[in-house]
Parts: structure tokens; C-alpha cells; sequence
């Protein structure tokens, strides 16, 4: 018979690695443990659990961290995860400014940096993100080099057939066929791109309001309306990245948006998009401006809710009438794909809070077949961003974690 090679399935080697990944994993969801912790939770010996513990400390990915204290008997040694084990960063990129992160392996954010962008060159993306990038990094303390991987979101998708920025016209520089080569050759780490809105979903899958969920959608709504579909666990993209690319559905009452790669009006946008809503407002009799959108129309839905409570009768009818429109473009996405939940995201939908919610649960169920449970967003501070760390950190992960090689 053969002899097995180092890699193949149940030899010693790799049954180690899924130790060493799963001890390494419960020390990032629980904290610093002792050894007998470590045991009891993988189900290996407790001379196992030491000897792995001193195989991942030589290794560098785990430290001691202290003592536990306040129990019977001797005081035993805490482990943790190696903070300083590699690094993951994150870009979120809009047409009026970058934000960069940079995380440590636990998650934890030790860099941030803000690159305004309005009326920069088209011709200086590269130089922009390095900017950034640079920026996160030296607040984080540490060198360019030691960021394992980084992710960008953007608006749109990057095209897998033609490396083009796809439904996202309204960033310059963006849309060069050879971006992508210019960055590579100026980024020292490798680096994936990903749609902001599928970013999101990925943060709130992870740490927020979908966590324990494999099949859910979410709807985002502040500058632009998107939305993200999860399926079987995993992000659901299309063919060309195009998935979810909600402002452009038809829906009753609106144009149909023609040439897509050049219109910024009609469709879903125009029935519920960010602008719709002083729109409602002023028809109502409310006195509001109409700009800037975002922070006007987010401070209605949130005046709304608030005076929802006190009886007013105008601010529910607001109310009322935002949360249906929301509803017809959510009915064609349940009608579809019939998710067991639907996440409303986005400062505009989150300013709106319960009220809205219950609003827009209602109108669903009066508009669509089956009833998806709908829930607020429980990632607010920067979840674009989180979302991008979330996914270099787990991608780092792998790769650091791996203890096969």
C-alpha cells in the first residue's frame, strides 16, 4: 500500500491543523482561556491542549495574557490570540471622500484615516488610496508592508469579464479598464474589491442583526437604494456583480430608467430613494429643504418616529406613506427569492426606526405572498468599512491560521 503524503485527510499533520484552527477560533469568540478551558471546549486532553498551546506560542499566534484570579487553587495561565500576529485593512470609497482601516487579527481597529476626494483628479485614484491607506496605517503604528490584505468597497461592482466599475458612473477615475493592474503594482498586499452594499451585509452576517442566518437580504438606503442578497451562507453576486442593484427596478408610479450606464433617476431610486422623502414631507405640509439629501431625510424619518409616539397625526402619515413605497420594492425581491429575513440598513431606513419598521412589515404583508421577518440594522458606526475588514480579516485568517504548511 501507498504511504500517505503530509497533506492527505486524518494523517497526524492535518488532524493538528483542525485542532490548532478551532483552539485559535475559540480564543477569538471567548477571549483569553487557560489550558483546561481550551480542553473542555475542543474536547481534547488536557496534556493535548498544553501541547498545543505551546505549539501555537512558538508558532507566534497565541500569547500568555495573565493569570485567572478569584478561584479555588492555583491561579492558571491565560492564552489569547496574538493581537500583533498580521494585520487586515479596509477601504470604503465614495464619491466624496476614502475612509481606510486597518484591524489587528482580533478585529480590534488600531488605524483609521478620511481622504476627502470631492473635485480630486480622475487620474489620481491610485495615489488616493495609497494615501489613505498610508494614513490608517500610520495611525495604526506600524508599516505598509505588514498589512496582510486589503479590501475595497465601492459603489457598483468591478465586471469580472472586462475589470470595469459597473453601475457606479458617479465615480471619477473609477472606471479606467487597467485600475485594477495600476493597483496591484502600487499595493505591496493583495487586495480584492467588493459592492459596498454586499459589505454591509457581510458585517451585519457576522456581528450584527443576521448573525446565525444563511439565507436573508438586506436593503440599504442613504445616497442610493441597493441591496444585498445572501444565499446558502454565501453572497450572491450575478454573473456580472450586478446583483442587487435595486435602484433601477421598475416598480408602479416611477419612469423606467433608461440607459442604465448613464441614468441616475427613476425606477426603485425614485419611488423610495433618499430624495423621495422631503418630497413626502413638503406634500404633506411639513416645511423642509430638500438638501443635503441624506441628513435632511434621515432627520425627517427620525423627527417622524419621535412624534409618531406623541400622536401627530401628519409625522404617521410620513410615516405611512415612506414605509410604502419601501414596501413595493421589497415585495418583487420577496416575490423572487421569499428570504426568512429582510435587514433594513443605511442611516436613511435607520433614522426611521421601529416606527418605520412596523410600517413597512405591515405594507410587505399586504404586497407580497410570504412574510420574511423584517429587522433594523444593528451595525451603525461605519458598517461599509466593518464590512471590509470583516472580510480581509477572514481571509487573513485562513491563511495565517493554516498550521499544515
Amino acid at each position: 500500500m501507498a504511504g500517505t503524503t503530509p497533506g492527505t485527510p486524518g494523517t497526524p499533520r492535518v488532524l493538528r491543523a483542525m485542532n490548532d484552527r478551532a483552539a485559535l477560533d475559540l480564543l477569538l469568540e471567548h477571549g483569553p482561556l487557560s489550558r483546561t478551558r481550551v480542553g473542555k471546549l475542543t474536547g481534547l486532553s488536557k496534556p493535548t491542549a498544553s501541547q498545543l498551546l505551546a505549539r501555537l506560542e512558538a508558532a507566534g499566534l497565541v500569547v500568555a495574557t495573565g493569570t485567572t484570579e478569584g478561584r479555588p487553587g492555583p491561579n492558571a495561565q491565560l492564552y489569547s490570540v496574538n493581537a500583533r500576529a498580521a494585520y487586515a485593512a479596509g477601504l470604503d470609497v465614495t464619491a466624496r471622500r476614502i475612509r481606510a482601516a486597518v484591524a489587528d487579527v482580533t478585529g480590534e481597529i488600531v488605524g483609521e484615516s478620511e481622504l476627502p476626494t470631492p473635485g480630486r483628479s480622475a487620474a489620481g485614484v491610485v495615489g488616493q488610496v495609497t494615501e489613505v491607506l498610508d494614513g490608517a496605517v500610520k495611525a495604526a503604528g506600524i508599516a505598509r508592508a505588514d498589512v496582510r490584505r486589503l479590501v475595497i468597497g465601492t459603489p457598483g461592482a468591478f465586471d469580472p469579464a472586462t475589470g470595469r466599475l459597473r453601475y457606479a458612473s458617479h465615480l471619477p477615475g473609477w472606471h479606467s479598464p487597467t485600475l485594477l493592474e495600476e493597483l496591484a503594482a502600487a499595493l505591496p498586499m493583495p487586495f480584492e474589491y467588493e459592492n459596498d452594499v454586499n459589505l454591509v451585509a457581510l458585517a451585519e452576517q457576522r456581528l450584527g442583526a443576521a448573525r446565525g442566518h444563511s439565507d436573508f437580504a438586506l436593503l440599504w438606503n442613504e445616497e442610493g437604494i441597493g441591496a444585498a442578497l445572501v444565499l446558502g451562507g454565501r453572497l450572491h453576486r450575478g454573473f456580472t456583480g450586478g446583483a442587487g442593484e435595486v435602484g433601477f427596478m421598475p416598480v408602479p408610479g416611477t419612469p423606467l430608467v433608461r440607459r442604465v450606464a448613464q441614468a441616475n433617476s427613476g425606477g426603485y431610486q425614485e419611488l423610495a430613494g433618499v430624495q423621495s422623502v422631503p418630497r413626502i414631507a413638503r406634500a404633506l405640509g411639513i416645511d423642509t429643504p430638500e438638501q443635503p439629501y441624506v441628513p435632511v431625510a434621515s432627520g425627517l424619518l427620525a423627527r417622524a418616529a419621535e412624534e409618531e409616539e406623541a400622536g401627530d397625526p401628519v409625522h404617521a402619515a410620513l410615516l405611512d406613506r415612506y414605509a410604502e413605497r419601501v414596501a413595493v420594492g421589497l415585495s418583487s425581491l420577496v416575490a423572487v427569492l421569499d428570504p426568512e429575513l429582510i435587514v433594513l440598513s443605511g442611516e436613511v431606513l435607520v433614522a426611521g426606526g421601529e416606527p418605520l419598521r412596523a410600517r413597512v412589515q405591515s405594507a410587505l404583508a399586504e404586497l407580497a405572498a410570504s412574510r420574511p421577518r423584517l429587522v433594523l440594522a444593528a451595525v451603525h458606526r461605519r458598517p461599509v468599512l466593518r464590512g471590509a475588514l470583516e472580510s480581509a480579516l477572514a481571509a487573513t485568517r485562513d491563511e495565517l491560521f493554516d498550521t499544515s504548511r
